[in-house]
């Protein structure tokens, strides 16, 4: 008797395939955003109140960015909703991705709002270049991690479906 071949893994549904192209917008808005902001905040500092404007436009705008990505992440649908509903095993790192965009964006706003409150020609330029250099090594490490997550989390699916395919043989 022939063997029979495992079914072969199932297709995203249309939910998991506009998760992960809502995801995939929001990272390449944060990142284009990041991008400009660290364009901006290297530029020479000669005139610190157009400096200062450019910064403020350019934090402003990775702020809405950073505010929309941790809000889609956070929807029902959402890939790191789905995997807590659907990996006991990786809840806690995916609750830990959210608690980190909770410090990004926490840092973001201090950022945001000493940058508002403080004259432009009192405010420290490098100080706060080197602020937004270690904000931006934030977002690409917990970019990182959340990826890592969700590779292992359709790995996971993937072996999963396999391994049961492998197990209705006749």
């Amino acid at each position: 008797m022939p063997r029979q071949q495992p079914a072969a893994p199932s297709e995203p549904s249309e939910i998991q395939q506009a998760a992960r192209r809502t995801r995939g917008e929001d990272q390449d808005r944060t990142l284009s955003m990041l991008h400009r902001l660290e364009q901006v905040t290297e530029s020479a500092a000669g005139r610190a109140t157009r400096w200062h404007e450019d910064a403020l436009v350019a934090l402003v705008a990775l702020d809405e960015a950073t505010a929309d990505e941790q809000r889609n992440a956070n929807e029902p649908d959402s890939l790191l909703s789905e995997i807590v509903q659907t990996h006991p095993r990786l809840r806690p790192r995916a609750h830990g991705i959210r608690s980190q965009y909770s410090q990004i964006r926490e840092t973001l706003r201090d950022l945001l709002d000493e940058m508002t409150h403080t004259d432009p020609d009192a405010l420290d330029i490098p100080d706060v270049r080197r602020r937004i250099e270690r904000l931006a090594t934030a977002l690409r490490y917990q970019r990182s991690r959340e990826s890592d997550l969700i590779y292992e989390a359709y790995y996971e699916t993937f072996n999963d479906e396999l391994e049961s395919g492998l197990g209705d043989r006749t």
